[in-house]
Protein backbone atom coordinates (compact mmCIF):
# COMPACT_ATOMS: atom_id res chain seq x y z
CA UNK A 1 0.00 0.00 0.00
CA UNK A 2 2.85 2.42 0.83
CA UNK A 3 4.39 1.65 -2.54
CA UNK A 4 1.03 2.34 -4.20
CA UNK A 5 0.69 5.68 -2.36
CA UNK A 6 4.16 6.73 -3.54
CA UNK A 7 3.26 5.80 -7.13
CA UNK A 8 0.02 7.77 -6.79
CA UNK A 9 1.78 10.83 -5.36
CA UNK A 10 4.42 10.71 -8.08
CA UNK A 11 1.70 10.70 -10.76
CA UNK A 12 -0.75 13.13 -9.11
CA UNK A 13 1.91 15.70 -8.16
CA UNK A 14 3.32 16.07 -11.66
CA UNK A 15 2.90 19.63 -12.98
CA UNK A 16 0.55 18.46 -15.75
CA UNK A 17 -1.78 16.60 -13.39
CA UNK A 18 -1.88 19.42 -10.81
CA UNK A 19 -2.96 21.78 -13.61
CA UNK A 20 -5.51 19.21 -14.78
CA UNK A 21 -6.97 18.93 -11.25
CA UNK A 22 -7.24 22.73 -11.01
CA UNK A 23 -8.91 23.02 -14.42
CA UNK A 24 -11.30 20.15 -13.62
CA UNK A 25 -12.24 21.59 -10.21
CA UNK A 26 -12.80 25.09 -11.60
CA UNK A 27 -14.87 23.85 -14.57
CA UNK A 28 -16.88 21.54 -12.29
CA UNK A 29 -17.58 24.34 -9.80
CA UNK A 30 -18.90 26.66 -12.52
CA UNK A 31 -21.05 23.90 -14.08
CA UNK A 32 -22.33 22.87 -10.65
CA UNK A 33 -23.57 26.42 -10.01
CA UNK A 34 -25.76 26.37 -13.14
CA UNK A 35 -29.18 24.86 -12.34
CA UNK A 36 -30.08 21.95 -14.60
CA UNK A 37 -26.55 21.04 -15.65
CA UNK A 38 -24.72 18.39 -13.67
CA UNK A 39 -21.43 16.50 -13.49
CA UNK A 40 -22.76 13.75 -15.78
CA UNK A 41 -23.26 16.21 -18.66
CA UNK A 42 -19.89 17.86 -17.96
CA UNK A 43 -17.99 14.57 -17.90
CA UNK A 44 -19.71 13.38 -21.09
CA UNK A 45 -18.46 16.56 -22.79
CA UNK A 46 -14.95 16.01 -21.33
CA UNK A 47 -14.54 12.48 -22.74
CA UNK A 48 -13.29 13.61 -26.21
CA UNK A 49 -10.79 15.96 -24.47
CA UNK A 50 -9.49 13.23 -22.13
CA UNK A 51 -8.48 11.03 -25.04
CA UNK A 52 -5.63 13.47 -25.63
CA UNK A 53 -4.19 12.52 -22.21
CA UNK A 54 -2.89 9.31 -20.73
CA UNK A 55 -5.56 7.27 -18.83
CA UNK A 56 -4.45 8.45 -15.34
CA UNK A 57 -4.61 12.15 -16.32
CA UNK A 58 -7.92 11.65 -18.12
CA UNK A 59 -9.53 10.05 -15.07
CA UNK A 60 -8.04 12.73 -12.76
CA UNK A 61 -9.64 15.42 -14.95
CA UNK A 62 -13.06 13.70 -14.87
CA UNK A 63 -12.80 13.13 -11.10
CA UNK A 64 -11.99 16.84 -10.63
CA UNK A 65 -15.04 17.86 -12.64
CA UNK A 66 -17.19 15.39 -10.65
CA UNK A 67 -16.45 16.57 -7.12
CA UNK A 68 -16.04 20.16 -8.31
CA UNK A 69 -19.63 20.11 -9.62
CA UNK A 70 -20.96 18.67 -6.35
CA UNK A 71 -18.92 21.25 -4.42
CA UNK A 72 -20.21 24.11 -6.60
CA UNK A 73 -23.81 22.87 -6.75
CA UNK A 74 -24.37 24.06 -3.20
CA UNK A 75 -24.01 27.71 -4.31
CA UNK A 76 -27.23 27.92 -6.35
CA UNK A 77 -29.01 25.76 -3.72
CA UNK A 78 -28.10 28.21 -0.96
CA UNK A 79 -28.53 31.50 -2.83
CA UNK A 80 -31.44 30.77 -5.19
CA UNK A 81 -33.07 27.58 -3.85
CA UNK A 82 -32.28 26.15 -7.29
CA UNK A 83 -30.09 23.06 -6.74
CA UNK A 84 -27.29 22.99 -9.31
CA UNK A 85 -26.90 19.20 -9.07
CA UNK A 86 -29.22 16.54 -7.58
CA UNK A 87 -26.77 15.83 -4.74
CA UNK A 88 -27.25 19.37 -3.36
CA UNK A 89 -31.06 19.33 -3.12
CA UNK A 90 -30.91 18.68 0.65
CA UNK A 91 -28.44 21.58 1.02
CA UNK A 92 -31.20 24.04 0.09
CA UNK A 93 -33.42 22.94 3.01
CA UNK A 94 -31.36 24.98 5.51
CA UNK A 95 -28.89 26.82 3.27
CA UNK A 96 -31.57 28.90 1.52
CA UNK A 97 -33.34 29.97 4.77
CA UNK A 98 -29.92 30.95 6.17
CA UNK A 99 -29.24 33.11 3.10
CA UNK A 100 -32.68 34.75 3.50
CA UNK A 101 -31.70 35.68 7.07
CA UNK A 102 -28.75 37.71 5.72
CA UNK A 103 -26.19 34.96 6.43
CA UNK A 104 -25.37 34.04 2.83
CA UNK A 105 -21.62 34.30 3.36
CA UNK A 106 -21.75 32.16 6.48
CA UNK A 107 -23.94 29.54 4.73
CA UNK A 108 -21.49 29.31 1.80
CA UNK A 109 -18.54 29.10 4.21
CA UNK A 110 -20.18 26.28 6.24
CA UNK A 111 -20.91 24.44 2.98
CA UNK A 112 -17.29 24.92 1.81
CA UNK A 113 -15.76 23.70 5.10
CA UNK A 114 -18.17 20.75 5.31
CA UNK A 115 -17.52 19.76 1.70
CA UNK A 116 -13.77 19.94 2.23
CA UNK A 117 -13.93 17.91 5.46
CA UNK A 118 -16.29 15.28 3.98
CA UNK A 119 -14.17 14.92 0.85
CA UNK A 120 -10.91 14.73 2.83
CA UNK A 121 -12.15 12.15 5.37
CA UNK A 122 -13.65 9.97 2.64
CA UNK A 123 -10.43 10.22 0.56
CA UNK A 124 -8.54 8.84 3.58
CA UNK A 125 -11.15 6.05 3.93
CA UNK A 126 -10.76 5.30 0.23
CA UNK A 127 -6.99 5.17 0.59
CA UNK A 128 -7.09 2.74 3.50
CA UNK A 129 -10.12 0.59 2.82
CA UNK A 130 -10.84 0.49 -0.94
CA UNK A 131 -9.84 -3.16 -1.58
CA UNK A 132 -11.61 -4.56 1.51
CA UNK A 133 -14.70 -2.33 1.04
CA UNK A 134 -15.22 -3.81 -2.41
CA UNK A 135 -15.93 -7.16 -0.72
CA UNK A 136 -18.48 -5.52 1.63
CA UNK A 137 -20.31 -3.84 -1.25
CA UNK A 138 -20.52 -7.22 -3.02
CA UNK A 139 -22.27 -8.72 0.02
CA UNK A 140 -25.32 -6.43 -0.45
CA UNK A 141 -28.24 -8.14 -2.21
CA UNK A 142 -31.65 -6.92 -3.39
CA UNK A 143 -33.39 -7.57 0.00
CA UNK A 144 -30.70 -5.48 1.73
CA UNK A 145 -31.16 -2.63 -0.75
CA UNK A 146 -34.95 -2.76 -0.26
CA UNK A 147 -34.51 -2.56 3.53
CA UNK A 148 -32.08 0.35 3.07
CA UNK A 149 -34.66 2.21 0.95
CA UNK A 150 -37.32 1.69 3.66
CA UNK A 151 -34.85 3.10 6.19
CA UNK A 152 -34.36 6.07 3.88
CA UNK A 153 -38.11 6.74 3.71
CA UNK A 154 -38.31 6.93 7.50
CA UNK A 155 -36.26 10.11 7.10
CA UNK A 156 -39.57 11.73 6.04
CA UNK A 157 -40.02 12.58 9.72
CA UNK A 158 -36.97 14.80 9.36
CA UNK A 159 -38.71 16.91 6.73
CA UNK A 160 -41.97 17.49 8.62
CA UNK A 161 -42.31 20.28 11.13
CA UNK A 162 -44.62 20.05 14.13
CA UNK A 163 -48.15 19.05 13.09
CA UNK A 164 -47.10 18.57 9.44
CA UNK A 165 -46.40 14.83 9.45
CA UNK A 166 -49.63 13.94 7.57
CA UNK A 167 -48.86 16.48 4.84
CA UNK A 168 -45.32 15.09 4.57
CA UNK A 169 -46.70 11.55 4.17
CA UNK A 170 -49.08 12.74 1.43
CA UNK A 171 -46.10 14.20 -0.41
CA UNK A 172 -44.27 10.87 -0.05
CA UNK A 173 -47.23 9.12 -1.73
CA UNK A 174 -47.20 11.72 -4.54
CA UNK A 175 -43.44 11.21 -4.98
CA UNK A 176 -43.85 7.41 -5.20
CA UNK A 177 -46.64 7.88 -7.77
CA UNK A 178 -44.44 10.10 -9.95
CA UNK A 179 -41.57 7.59 -9.65
CA UNK A 180 -43.81 4.81 -11.04
CA UNK A 181 -44.50 6.67 -14.32
CA UNK A 182 -42.87 5.11 -17.40
CA UNK A 183 -41.82 1.72 -18.70
CA UNK A 184 -41.53 -0.98 -16.07
CA UNK A 185 -37.90 -2.09 -15.88
CA UNK A 186 -38.73 -5.78 -15.33
CA UNK A 187 -41.72 -6.39 -17.59
CA UNK A 188 -41.34 -3.57 -20.18
CA UNK A 189 -45.02 -2.65 -19.70
CA UNK A 190 -45.81 1.07 -19.88
CA UNK A 191 -47.46 2.49 -16.76
CA UNK A 192 -49.33 5.78 -16.31
CA UNK A 193 -48.08 7.14 -19.65
CA UNK A 194 -51.65 7.75 -20.96
CA UNK A 195 -50.49 6.68 -24.41
CA UNK A 196 -47.85 9.42 -24.56
CA UNK A 197 -44.48 8.13 -25.78
CA UNK A 198 -42.69 11.07 -24.11
CA UNK A 199 -43.48 9.52 -20.71
CA UNK A 200 -42.25 6.01 -21.58
CA UNK A 201 -38.81 6.69 -20.05
CA UNK A 202 -40.36 8.15 -16.90
CA UNK A 203 -39.98 11.65 -15.48
CA UNK A 204 -36.47 13.08 -15.18
CA UNK A 205 -35.17 13.69 -11.66
CA UNK A 206 -33.65 17.01 -12.75
CA UNK A 207 -37.05 18.05 -14.15
CA UNK A 208 -38.78 17.27 -10.83
CA UNK A 209 -36.13 19.16 -8.83
CA UNK A 210 -36.18 22.24 -11.07
CA UNK A 211 -39.99 22.31 -11.08
CA UNK A 212 -40.50 21.83 -7.33
CA UNK A 213 -37.66 24.04 -6.14
CA UNK A 214 -36.41 26.65 -8.64
CA UNK A 215 -39.56 27.37 -10.69
CA UNK A 216 -42.04 26.97 -7.83
CA UNK A 217 -39.89 29.28 -5.67
CA UNK A 218 -40.09 32.01 -8.33
CA UNK A 219 -43.84 31.44 -8.88
CA UNK A 220 -44.54 31.41 -5.12
CA UNK A 221 -42.87 34.82 -4.77
CA UNK A 222 -45.05 36.13 -7.62
CA UNK A 223 -48.34 34.64 -6.31
CA UNK A 224 -47.74 35.78 -2.74
CA UNK A 225 -47.58 39.32 -4.04
CA UNK A 226 -44.10 40.25 -2.87
CA UNK A 227 -42.96 43.50 -4.41
CA UNK A 228 -40.95 42.38 -7.47
CA UNK A 229 -39.25 45.78 -7.69
CA UNK A 230 -37.85 45.48 -4.18
CA UNK A 231 -34.14 44.78 -4.49
CA UNK A 232 -32.54 42.48 -1.99
CA UNK A 233 -30.39 44.23 0.55
CA UNK A 234 -27.00 45.04 -1.00
CA UNK A 235 -24.40 42.74 0.45
CA UNK A 236 -21.17 44.42 1.38
CA UNK A 237 -17.80 42.91 2.20
CA UNK A 238 -18.14 44.02 5.84
CA UNK A 239 -21.48 42.22 6.23
CA UNK A 240 -19.84 39.08 4.92
CA UNK A 241 -17.50 39.24 7.90
CA UNK A 242 -19.87 36.51 9.11
CA UNK A 243 -17.97 34.25 6.72
CA UNK A 244 -15.96 33.49 9.87
CA UNK A 245 -17.77 30.64 11.58
CA UNK A 246 -18.04 31.26 15.33
CA UNK A 247 -17.06 28.82 18.09
CA UNK A 248 -20.60 27.48 18.68
CA UNK A 249 -21.12 26.80 14.96
CA UNK A 250 -17.69 25.15 14.72
CA UNK A 251 -18.62 22.78 17.57
CA UNK A 252 -21.89 21.89 15.81
CA UNK A 253 -20.01 21.20 12.56
CA UNK A 254 -17.38 19.15 14.42
CA UNK A 255 -20.15 16.89 15.75
CA UNK A 256 -21.94 16.56 12.41
CA UNK A 257 -19.03 16.10 9.99
CA UNK A 258 -17.58 12.77 11.28
CA UNK A 259 -20.88 10.85 11.31
CA UNK A 260 -22.08 12.36 7.99
CA UNK A 261 -18.71 11.55 6.38
CA UNK A 262 -18.92 7.91 7.42
CA UNK A 263 -22.55 7.58 6.32
CA UNK A 264 -21.92 9.37 3.01
CA UNK A 265 -18.87 7.29 2.21
CA UNK A 266 -20.62 3.98 2.99
CA UNK A 267 -23.68 4.95 0.90
CA UNK A 268 -21.33 5.97 -1.94
CA UNK A 269 -19.66 2.55 -1.79
CA UNK A 270 -22.99 0.82 -2.55
CA UNK A 271 -23.41 0.50 -6.33
CA UNK A 272 -26.26 2.68 -7.59
CA UNK A 273 -26.79 4.71 -4.40
CA UNK A 274 -24.74 7.91 -4.92
CA UNK A 275 -24.51 11.42 -3.48
CA UNK A 276 -28.23 12.29 -3.68
CA UNK A 277 -29.40 9.44 -1.44
CA UNK A 278 -26.41 9.99 0.88
CA UNK A 279 -27.30 13.66 1.39
CA UNK A 280 -30.97 12.88 2.16
CA UNK A 281 -30.09 10.09 4.60
CA UNK A 282 -27.48 12.27 6.34
CA UNK A 283 -30.00 15.10 6.71
CA UNK A 284 -32.60 12.74 8.17
CA UNK A 285 -30.11 11.04 10.49
CA UNK A 286 -28.78 14.35 11.75
CA UNK A 287 -32.25 15.67 12.61
CA UNK A 288 -33.06 12.50 14.52
CA UNK A 289 -29.72 12.70 16.32
CA UNK A 290 -29.79 16.29 17.66
CA UNK A 291 -31.68 17.55 20.72
CA UNK A 292 -35.20 19.04 20.61
CA UNK A 293 -34.02 22.65 20.52
CA UNK A 294 -31.81 22.01 17.48
CA UNK A 295 -34.53 19.88 15.85
CA UNK A 296 -36.84 22.92 15.74
CA UNK A 297 -34.21 24.86 13.75
CA UNK A 298 -34.17 22.34 10.87
CA UNK A 299 -35.62 23.91 7.73
CA UNK A 300 -35.06 27.37 9.21
CA UNK A 301 -31.28 27.74 8.85
CA UNK A 302 -29.76 25.00 11.01
CA UNK A 303 -25.98 24.59 10.97
CA UNK A 304 -26.42 20.82 11.47
CA UNK A 305 -28.98 20.72 8.63
CA UNK A 306 -26.62 22.49 6.23
CA UNK A 307 -23.40 20.74 7.22
CA UNK A 308 -24.77 17.15 7.14
CA UNK A 309 -25.84 16.89 3.45
CA UNK A 310 -22.84 18.92 2.23
CA UNK A 311 -20.47 16.59 4.07
CA UNK A 312 -22.29 13.44 2.96
CA UNK A 313 -22.60 14.26 -0.74
CA UNK A 314 -18.85 14.95 -1.08
CA UNK A 315 -18.01 11.84 0.95
CA UNK A 316 -20.30 9.79 -1.32
CA UNK A 317 -18.44 11.08 -4.40
CA UNK A 318 -15.23 9.50 -3.12
CA UNK A 319 -17.10 6.39 -1.99
CA UNK A 320 -18.60 5.86 -5.45
CA UNK A 321 -15.06 5.31 -6.80
CA UNK A 322 -14.76 2.14 -4.70
CA UNK A 323 -17.12 -0.03 -6.82
CA UNK A 324 -15.87 1.68 -10.01
CA UNK A 325 -12.16 1.04 -9.45
CA UNK A 326 -12.34 -2.26 -7.53
CA UNK A 327 -15.33 -4.00 -9.14
CA UNK A 328 -15.86 -2.25 -12.46
CA UNK A 329 -19.41 -1.40 -11.28
CA UNK A 330 -20.42 2.29 -11.44
CA UNK A 331 -21.49 3.62 -8.04
CA UNK A 332 -23.54 6.44 -9.62
CA UNK A 333 -24.68 7.75 -13.00
CA UNK A 334 -21.61 9.95 -13.21
CA UNK A 335 -19.17 7.13 -12.52
CA UNK A 336 -21.05 5.11 -15.17
CA UNK A 337 -19.90 7.73 -17.71
CA UNK A 338 -16.36 7.43 -16.29
CA UNK A 339 -16.54 3.65 -16.70
CA UNK A 340 -17.29 4.14 -20.40
CA UNK A 341 -14.30 6.49 -20.68
CA UNK A 342 -11.99 3.97 -18.95
CA UNK A 343 -13.12 1.20 -21.30
CA UNK A 344 -12.45 3.61 -24.17
CA UNK A 345 -8.85 3.86 -22.90
CA UNK A 346 -8.67 0.06 -23.09
CA UNK A 347 -8.55 -0.31 -19.29
CA UNK A 348 -10.81 -2.78 -17.51
CA UNK A 349 -11.66 -1.65 -13.96
CA UNK A 350 -11.95 -4.50 -11.48
CA UNK A 351 -10.31 -6.29 -8.55
CA UNK A 352 -6.96 -6.48 -10.38
CA UNK A 353 -6.80 -2.79 -11.40
CA UNK A 354 -4.63 -1.75 -8.46
CA UNK A 355 -2.18 -4.51 -9.44
CA UNK A 356 -2.16 -4.13 -13.24
CA UNK A 357 -2.50 -0.30 -13.37
CA UNK A 358 -1.46 0.99 -9.92
CA UNK A 359 -0.64 4.47 -11.28
CA UNK A 360 -4.32 4.93 -12.28
CA UNK A 361 -5.79 3.48 -9.08
CA UNK A 362 -3.59 5.36 -6.62
CA UNK A 363 -3.21 8.63 -8.56
CA UNK A 364 -6.99 9.13 -8.67
CA UNK A 365 -7.18 8.61 -4.89
CA UNK A 366 -4.28 10.99 -4.19
CA UNK A 367 -5.65 13.62 -6.62
CA UNK A 368 -8.90 13.72 -4.64
CA UNK A 369 -7.23 15.26 -1.62
CA UNK A 370 -5.34 17.73 -3.84
CA UNK A 371 -8.67 18.57 -5.50
CA UNK A 372 -10.37 19.26 -2.15
CA UNK A 373 -7.58 21.70 -1.20
CA UNK A 374 -7.88 23.39 -4.63
CA UNK A 375 -11.68 23.71 -4.22
CA UNK A 376 -11.36 25.27 -0.77
CA UNK A 377 -8.75 27.76 -2.03
CA UNK A 378 -10.93 28.57 -5.06
CA UNK A 379 -14.26 28.91 -3.24
CA UNK A 380 -13.56 30.73 0.03
CA UNK A 381 -12.05 33.92 -1.51
CA UNK A 382 -14.91 34.04 -4.04
CA UNK A 383 -17.71 33.90 -1.43
CA UNK A 384 -18.06 37.71 -1.06
CA UNK A 385 -18.57 38.00 -4.83
CA UNK A 386 -20.75 34.90 -5.26
CA UNK A 387 -23.07 36.06 -2.45
CA UNK A 388 -23.75 39.29 -4.34
CA UNK A 389 -26.21 37.28 -6.44
CA UNK A 390 -28.65 38.08 -3.61
CA UNK A 391 -28.25 41.79 -4.37
CA UNK A 392 -29.81 41.35 -7.83
CA UNK A 393 -33.30 42.95 -7.85
CA UNK A 394 -36.11 40.38 -7.83
CA UNK A 395 -37.60 41.71 -11.08
CA UNK A 396 -34.35 40.53 -12.76
CA UNK A 397 -33.74 37.45 -10.60
CA UNK A 398 -37.17 35.78 -11.05
CA UNK A 399 -37.07 35.82 -14.89
CA UNK A 400 -33.45 34.57 -14.78
CA UNK A 401 -34.42 31.62 -12.54
CA UNK A 402 -37.31 30.75 -14.88
CA UNK A 403 -35.07 31.14 -17.95
CA UNK A 404 -32.25 28.92 -16.59
CA UNK A 405 -34.77 26.30 -15.41
CA UNK A 406 -36.43 26.02 -18.83
CA UNK A 407 -33.12 26.22 -20.74
CA UNK A 408 -31.48 23.64 -18.45
CA UNK A 409 -34.26 21.09 -19.00
CA UNK A 410 -34.32 21.68 -22.76
CA UNK A 411 -30.54 21.21 -23.05
CA UNK A 412 -30.82 17.84 -21.30
CA UNK A 413 -33.57 16.32 -23.47
CA UNK A 414 -34.14 18.72 -26.43
CA UNK A 415 -37.83 17.89 -26.00
CA UNK A 416 -40.57 20.56 -25.78
CA UNK A 417 -42.81 18.12 -23.88
CA UNK A 418 -40.41 18.21 -20.91
CA UNK A 419 -40.78 22.00 -20.72
CA UNK A 420 -44.59 21.76 -20.63
CA UNK A 421 -44.43 18.97 -18.06
CA UNK A 422 -42.04 20.97 -15.88
CA UNK A 423 -44.33 24.02 -15.99
CA UNK A 424 -47.32 21.83 -15.05
CA UNK A 425 -45.48 20.24 -12.10
CA UNK A 426 -44.18 23.68 -11.04
CA UNK A 427 -47.74 25.09 -10.95
CA UNK A 428 -48.90 22.10 -8.87
CA UNK A 429 -45.89 22.48 -6.54
CA UNK A 430 -46.59 26.21 -6.18
CA UNK A 431 -50.22 25.49 -5.20
CA UNK A 432 -49.07 22.91 -2.63
CA UNK A 433 -46.40 25.28 -1.23
CA UNK A 434 -48.99 28.01 -0.76
CA UNK A 435 -50.82 25.55 1.53
CA UNK A 436 -47.58 24.66 3.37
CA UNK A 437 -47.03 21.20 1.89
CA UNK A 438 -43.29 20.36 2.16
CA UNK A 439 -41.45 19.55 -1.08
CA UNK A 440 -38.45 17.55 0.30
CA UNK A 441 -40.53 14.40 1.12
CA UNK A 442 -41.72 14.30 -2.50
CA UNK A 443 -38.12 14.45 -3.76
CA UNK A 444 -36.96 11.80 -1.28
CA UNK A 445 -39.77 9.42 -2.29
CA UNK A 446 -39.10 10.05 -5.99
CA UNK A 447 -35.38 9.24 -5.54
CA UNK A 448 -36.00 6.06 -3.55
CA UNK A 449 -39.23 4.92 -5.27
CA UNK A 450 -37.75 3.27 -8.37
CA UNK A 451 -34.88 1.65 -6.47
CA UNK A 452 -37.26 0.38 -3.78
CA UNK A 453 -39.70 -1.12 -6.29
CA UNK A 454 -36.99 -2.80 -8.39
CA UNK A 455 -35.32 -4.38 -5.36
CA UNK A 456 -38.65 -5.47 -3.82
CA UNK A 457 -39.75 -7.22 -7.02
CA UNK A 458 -36.33 -8.81 -7.52
CA UNK A 459 -36.41 -10.05 -3.92
CA UNK A 460 -39.89 -11.53 -4.41
CA UNK A 461 -38.76 -13.29 -7.60
CA UNK A 462 -35.75 -14.78 -5.79
CA UNK A 463 -37.91 -15.98 -2.86
CA UNK A 464 -40.73 -17.36 -5.15
CA UNK A 465 -43.22 -14.70 -4.06
CA UNK A 466 -42.62 -15.21 -0.35
CA UNK A 467 -41.90 -12.32 2.03
CA UNK A 468 -39.46 -14.52 3.90
CA UNK A 469 -36.63 -12.50 2.30
CA UNK A 470 -37.31 -9.86 4.97
CA UNK A 471 -35.84 -12.07 7.69
CA UNK A 472 -33.83 -14.71 5.78
CA UNK A 473 -30.71 -12.54 5.55
CA UNK A 474 -29.21 -11.16 8.81
CA UNK A 475 -28.19 -7.88 7.11
CA UNK A 476 -31.76 -7.25 5.86
CA UNK A 477 -33.20 -8.06 9.29
CA UNK A 478 -30.74 -5.71 11.07
CA UNK A 479 -31.58 -2.79 8.74
CA UNK A 480 -35.35 -3.37 9.18
CA UNK A 481 -34.97 -3.59 12.98
CA UNK A 482 -33.13 -0.24 12.93
CA UNK A 483 -36.03 1.20 10.89
CA UNK A 484 -38.63 -0.14 13.35
CA UNK A 485 -36.58 1.26 16.25
CA UNK A 486 -36.47 4.74 14.63
CA UNK A 487 -40.23 4.74 13.93
CA UNK A 488 -40.99 3.36 17.40
CA UNK A 489 -38.85 6.03 19.01
CA UNK A 490 -40.64 8.77 17.03
CA UNK A 491 -44.08 7.43 18.10
CA UNK A 492 -43.00 7.07 21.73
CA UNK A 493 -41.51 10.55 21.72
CA UNK A 494 -44.73 12.03 20.24
CA UNK A 495 -46.90 10.41 22.95
CA UNK A 496 -44.44 11.48 25.65
CA UNK A 497 -44.65 15.11 24.51
CA UNK A 498 -48.48 15.00 24.53
CA UNK A 499 -48.45 13.52 28.04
Amino acid sequence: MIEGILIGLNTALSLQNILIVMIGCFAGTIIGMLPGLGPMTAIALMIPITYGFDPASGLILMAGVYYGAVFGGSTSSILLNAPGVPGTVATSFDGYPMAQQGKAGKALAIAAYSSFAGGTISAIFLLIAAPSLSKISLSFRSPDYFALMILGLTAVSAFSSKGQFLKAMMMVVLGLMLASVGQDSLSDISRFTFGNMNLSDGISFVLIVMATFAMSEALTIIFRGKDPNRAAKQISLTELGSIKVNKEETIKMAKTIPRSSILGFLIGVLPGAGATIASFLAYGMERNYVNDEEKQKFGKGSVHGLSAPETANNAACSGSFVPLLTLGIPGSGTTAVMLGALLGFGIQPGPRLYQTNPEIFWSVIMSMYIGMVVLLILNLPLIPYIARILAVPRNFLIPLILFFSITGIYLISFNNFDIYLMIGIALLATFLRLYDFPMPPLILAFVLGKLMEENLRRSLLISDGSFSFLWDRPLTLIILLITVAIVGWQIYFSFKKKA
